[in-house]
């Protein structure tokens, strides 16, 4: 049976010039991997090599049969096991070994014993579709190629490919099964389904071709599977042999066109399917790896195929149930097979072969070729110089973050937005949103409502669907306070014979949640299971996840908040709605990414050294926790939480506990509130503090310039200890503010108050319970009179000036500042930036006065204050000035984490936008953050802390921060900085002042900026 030529040249030239037009359009062969115009032999086609003749002149006919034979080996079984494979080994002599479950190190383990007792090197093989962990544990698993099927970007493809074959390469194999290029275009298919790029050929062909390229480029064999074609079938050939009724045209024109395509573009093998094919082999009962007119009139002269020729597995019924053992092998080498994988008893297969060679059905020069053919591969393969798998470092070498930041890509562009009724998907107005995350068959909070977390305020819960026991109008009740509800579909099965793992009374559910509320379904599961959504259309947005697992859920939530983009293609047709190739695109970058430092250009190998710095810093008794987070061009590479909130070890710091920020609070509180009404013409930096508090204008307070205010070089002295003047003894008359006090240790009071152990407040001025008299708490069960309120600003209006144009630090001048935004504002300053910052960037563990929204354990205990307040602080503001305000003041009084102190800092470098929305134009933002008395020596800028150019002079970063940074660092032990020139942001988060304020070590040690030269130091130079 034979095609014709012309017909076969016309179509596959009409294939390559479809390549550019496809309805797939954006697929990408470039640049790693081409489509090849003529036929290419296999790279390891070499018969004439010297060691292929002398290896094969020293074997026996029984040798040269068994170099045809591959057998199964597993590494996770007993030691019985390992001797039975020794013994086919050494006494038939098989030429290979395909292995299945087990691990990596015992894997390489017994394939070098193996090897050490083998006469002829083995080739080893192993079925890893998608990557060493579909068989081994402890390494990669990649996505199934169904999930690969939804990705635009072939070159990932190609890497992919390149990555697998490093991986096996490095246990010792030397052949993949794999890819699978069969096109799945029957949804009832048990066996291929998941394992195909999809049921579009184009799709198919070029993530064919990339897979296999990128194999055998990087010194891998691989096999094209299941020839000619397993995709249209609802048998599994694991248990029958399975019918294939189409025409030698249909077959032309679908199944066959991914095998040629390979084929001409240097594939080194294919792996014949077990099927019954009656259009081209008619014998009752005869498997297509049987069948001569299939194996070498179809595959070999029709085709060309010059490379290695495999059976599947030969213990699966769909041959085994037709043929005895023996019997079968004579009839896979009758067909043109080179390689049999399995065959059940090895004895026998060799005697069987060797009995038709002498019968002269099987010619003995035919042996001779196919087993040069084998030799051949194994030369290529490097087995003529072999050397054995290194055990060492087998593990690390396996789960590099460079292997693991292409996994995470792959993921990353496969996920699909499939719906999105009204472009709700990046989600942008958080400010308008009440948000619950409903878990399908969770018991615990999962990793995708975690990461919905990352972004904003979401209430999360977790039904298990039990038939008849979800009671849809308790959920509905539940649901009432939300307007949008993010549903994920987990636990699922792959298989179709399972309905995918997925009730009718799931999606029955889901619909009717949809009904009432906006709904974004994310579908963890194979995306024909959407066939079952029998009625979708009030859902309001879908999302195909393919798969359940971390990094499916990690990267979807991030594309629900637009941390990446959505860029997946539907591979497969999923009932009459979905069809393949839908999916809709949308842009990332919109808010913060977190993926692996190596997507953000950042050597993982370095970061250990952040781990060991803070570790050490605890163990130093620095600090007794913290957390640090680090991004690069929008991407967090870098978040981890070390130690525990005291030193009495009872909570381990969590990345979502929240920290009392200090004066970081200037750029996360006043500042950004200070840029937004210069933006908007409302303030001045260049006017005098008396334009916008006119009470000021008979002082000398009054003259001051907001920017040399903002720069700290007014004048102003550094602080004022407030609550000296609510304690006895103390004279009021005494000159508190005074020089000798440490700039350092601002609080610290003078060595007759240490001494004096009979403190107590003044008449009056606190108590224990609030009421009108008393609403500003000062800490538990401490709350002020409400006249010292106006004595705060009293003393800072008649605090002394220096007179002198130099830098001095002075908290005072943001006291001024609050008063400034509450007057233009006719608001709070807390309410002023949460409803103009707070709520729409989604920071919302930010804010002041934390108890009225977290539980105390949730905030880190700052100082053990027995002076003042006579109680540890926790959840209550550490900086007694703002204390006296209320917890609510311009210079201090903000609790955060790192993660939403990251927000803010990356909105900033944005130069003001953020998560879609611009809070204030570049050129404001720019005037802040210019550093306009750099020449006087002054390093700030408006507001934002800047590096010290002067290196005389200590600074508040690292060597490695460049002149465009800003930031600022707080007196708890915080940091947070941005560096627009390497798109850094980093946040460092910690309670130093735990249980004394006087502990400097993180100071000495000098922690915080070491840690931020790590990530200077770990970017990776794209030259090289």
């Amino acid at each position: 049976m034979r095609f014709n030529n012309n017909i076969v040249s016309k179509f596959l030239l009409f294939v390559i010039l479809a390549v550019t037009c496809l309805a797939f359009t954006s697929f990408n062969p470039v640049p790693h991997f081409s489509i090849g115009r003529h036929p290419t032999d296999p790279q390891f086609l070499d018969t004439s090599s010297v060691w292929v003749d002398s290896v094969l002149n020293s074997l026996s006919l029984d040798e040269k049969i068994a170099q045809m034979m591959m057998i199964a080996a597993y590494s996770n079984r007993d030691p019985e096991h390992e001797e039975e494979i020794i013994q086919l080994i050494e006494k038939h002599k098989v030429g290979g070994v395909v292995f299945f479950q087990g691990g990596p190190v015992r894997q390489a383990i017994m394939t070098n014993h193996f090897q050490s007792v083998s006469h002829t090197p083995l080739l080893i093989a192993i079925d890893a579709e998608w990557g060493l962990g579909m068989r081994l544990d402890s390494t990669l698993i990649y996505p199934r190629q169904m999930m690969l099927g939804a990705i635009e970007d072939n070159d990932l493809i190609y890497q992919m490919g390149r990555d697998i074959a490093l991986q096996l390469r490095r246990i010792g194999v030397h052949i993949n099964f794999a890819p699978v290029v069969d096109i799945n275009n029957n949804p009832q298919n048990p066996v291929i389904n998941s394992r195909s790029f999809g049921e579009i050929p184009d799709n198919v062909i070029l993530k064919g071709i990339a897979y296999m390229q990128g194999m055998q480029d990087n010194g891998l064999l691989c096999t094209a599977k299941h020839f000619p074609g397993h995709g249209d079938t609802e048998s599994d050939s694991h248990l029958t042999l399975p019918l294939i009724p189409y025409s030698i045209n249909r077959l032309k024109e679908i199944e066959l066109r991914p095998f040629t395509e390979c084929i001409l573009n240097g594939l080194s093998g294919v792996m014949a399917a077990h099927l019954f094919i009656p259009s081209l082999d008619s014998t009752p009962g005869r498997a297509s790896s049987l069948s001569y007119n299939i194996v070498t009139s179809l595959l070999q002269n029709e085709l060309g195929f010059k490379g290695l020729i495999f059976t599947d597995a030969m213990n699966m019924k769909a041959v085994s149930e037709f043929n005895e053992p023996g019997e079968m092998e004579v009839l896979a080498v009758q067909a043109g097979v080179d390689i049999i994988v399995m065959p059940p008893d090895i004895p026998k297969a060799i005697q069987s072969i060797r009995r038709e060679v002498r019968k002269g059905t099987i010619s003995e020069e035919e042996i001779n070729r196919r087993c040069r053919k084998i030799l051949a591969a194994k030369k290529w393969a490097g087995l003529d110089h072999y050397k054995p798998a290194e055990i060492n470092g087998i593990y690390e070498d396996l789960n590099t973050n460079v292997y693991k930041s292409l996994q995470y890509s792959l993921v990353e562009n496969s996920i699909t937005l499939l719906k999105d009724r009204s472009g709700l998907i990046p989600v942008k107005r958080l400010d308008t949103l009440k948000i619950a995350s409903l878990a399908f068959n969770e018991e615990t909070i999962n990793t995708f409502q975690q990461y919905l977390e990352l972004y904003t305020d979401v209430d999360h819960y977790r039904i298990i669907i039990d038939s008849g026991k979800v009671n849809t109008d308790s959920l509905l009740k539940l649901l009432d306070p939300y307007n949008l509800v993010i549903t994920g579909i987990h636990n699922t099965d792959m298989r179709v014979t399972r309905n995918y793992g997925i009730s009718d009374e799931l999606f029955s559910i889901i619909n009717t949640i949809a009904d009432h509320k906006c709904v974004i379904m994310n579908l963890f599961a194979n995306p024909y299971s959407l066939s079952r959504l029998a009625d979708s259309n009030q859902i309001s947005a879908i999302i195909i996840g393919y798969e359940d697992n971390d990094l499916t859920q990690m990267f979807t939530a991030q594309l629900i908040f637009g941390g990446v983009p959505a860029r997946g293609k539907l591979p497969v047709s999923a009932g009459k709605i979905y069809i393949a190739g839908d999916g809709i695109s949308t842009v990332g970058g919109f808010r913060l990414k977190y993926s692996l430092p190596e997507s953000a250009g950042i050597n993982s190998g370095m970061l250990y050294k952040i781990d060991s710095l803070a570790l050490s810093a605890i163990e130093q008794k620095a600090i007794p926790g913290c957390q640090v987070l680090a991004a690069r061009n929008g991407t967090v590479f870098y978040h981890k939480a070390f130690g525990y909130q005291t030193y009495e070890k009872k909570r381990p710091v969590l990345l979502t506990d929240i920290y009392d920020v200090a004066s970081i609070s200037k750029i996360t509180g006043t500042l950004p509130s200070l840029i937004r009404l210069t933006d908007r013409g409302i303030l001045n930096v260049d006017s005098t503090l008396s334009a916008y508090l006119p009470w000021l204008d008979t002082c000398e307070k009054g003259d001051l310039v907001i920017k040399d205010i903002l720069t700290h070089s007014s004048g102003l002295i550094p602080f004022i200890p407030y609550y000296y003047y609510t304690i006895e003894p103390l004279d009021p008359d005494d000159d508190l503010i005074s020089d000798k006090l440490s700039s350092r240790y601002p609080y610290q009071l003078s060595e007759n108050v240490f001494l004096n152990k009979n403190l107590k407040y003044k008449d009056n001025v606190y108590s224990e319970t609030f009421s009108e008299d008393y609403p500003y708490q000062v800490a538990e069960r401490l709350f002020m009179n409400r006249i010292y309120r106006d004595s705060i600003y009293y003393w800072n209006i008649n605090s002394p000036l220096s007179g002198i144009k130099e830098y001095k630090y002075s908290d005072v001048g943001y006291y001024f500042f609050q008063q400034i935004i509450e007057e233009l504002t006719d608001t709070s300053l807390y309410s002023y930036v949460y409803h103009n910052f707070y709520k729409y960037l989604g920071v919302n563990l930010t804010g002041y006065v934390p108890l009225k929204r977290f539980p105390k354990d949730r905030i880190a205990p700052t100082e053990n204050d027995l002076y003042f307040r006579r109680q540890l602080l926790q959840g209550y503001v550490h900086d007694p000035g703002t204390a006296m305000m209320g917890g609510i003041a311009g210079h201090a009084g903000v609790f955060s984490n790192a993660n939403d102190l990251a927000k803010i800092m990356q909105m900033y470098l944005q130069k003001g936008v953020y998560g879609g929305r611009r809070y204030f134009s570049e050129a404001t933002f720019d005037l802040f953050n210019t550093c306009i008395y750099c020449n006087e020596g002054i390093r700030r800028g408006l507001g934002f802390d800047k590096p010290e150019l002067d290196p005389e002079k200590e600074g508040p970063t690292c060597p490695g921060a460049s002149p465009g940074s800003f930031g600022h660092s707080g007196f708890t032990g915080t940091l947070a900085w941005a560096d627009p020139d390497f798109g850094i942001v980093y946040v460092f988060i910690s309670n130093r002042v735990y249980p004394d304020q006087d502990n400097s070590k993180l100071y000495d040690l000098s922690t915080r900026t070491i840690i931020q030269q790590v990530l200077y130091d770990a970017i990776i130079n794209d030259d090289n």
